[in-house]
Formats: C-alpha cells, sequence, structure tokens
C-alpha cells in the first residue's frame, strides 16, 4: 500500500516514542506530534465590562486554555480542513 504522507502524520522528528494526550472532543489518546494544538484566552470578566475597564487603564488577567484534538475531530470541528496532494505539499 502507498505511504500517503512522508511523516506518516506526525510533526516529530527522531526522538523515539512521543507522549499522548487525550483529546478534547472524544477522549482518545493520541500522540502529542500528530494531536492538533489549540489554545483559547479566556476571561473571567465579561467582554463589555472588560473593554470600559481596559479604557480606564485596567489591567484584564487572561488564562489560556489549551486543547488538543484528534485528527478525525479536529476534521469534524472544522479545525483542520482536508487538502489535496499539491497542497500539502508545500507550504
Amino acid at each position: 500500500m502507498p505511504k500517503k504522507r512522508k511523516s506518516g502524520g506526525r510533526s516529530g522528528g527522531k526522538r523515539g516514542r512521543a507522549t499522548s494526550v487525550q483529546c478534547h472532543s472524544c477522549g482518545k489518546l493520541v500522540p502529542t506530534d500528530k494531536a492538533k494544538k489549540f489554545s483559547v484566552y479566556s476571561s473571567a470578566v465579561d467582554y463589555r465590562l472588560a473593554k470600559e475597564l481596559r479604557d480606564e487603564g485596567a489591567y484584564i488577567p487572561r488564562q489560556k486554555k489549551i486543547a488538543y484534538y484528534c485528527i478525525s475531530c479536529s476534521i469534524h470541528r472544522g479545525r483542520t480542513n482536508i487538502r489535496s496532494k499539491d497542497d500539502r505539499r508545500g507550504r
């Protein structure tokens, strides 16, 4: 069977086995170099109130939430697009 991708769908180099993370959507264990990582900043303050406070000069802390998705869940949620062979080649 022909190989679809040179990297085998992974971004790791020559470091052996990668540690696993859990998919945020389905709970599947996925290697970190194969999982799709998405980070979202969230604030405890409402965005309308935060805008007013920022205009006054206040500092509003944000929290960074990191979510890992397996390939099938990231495609299903629209985070990753399916690309043709020509689009996969060049960056």
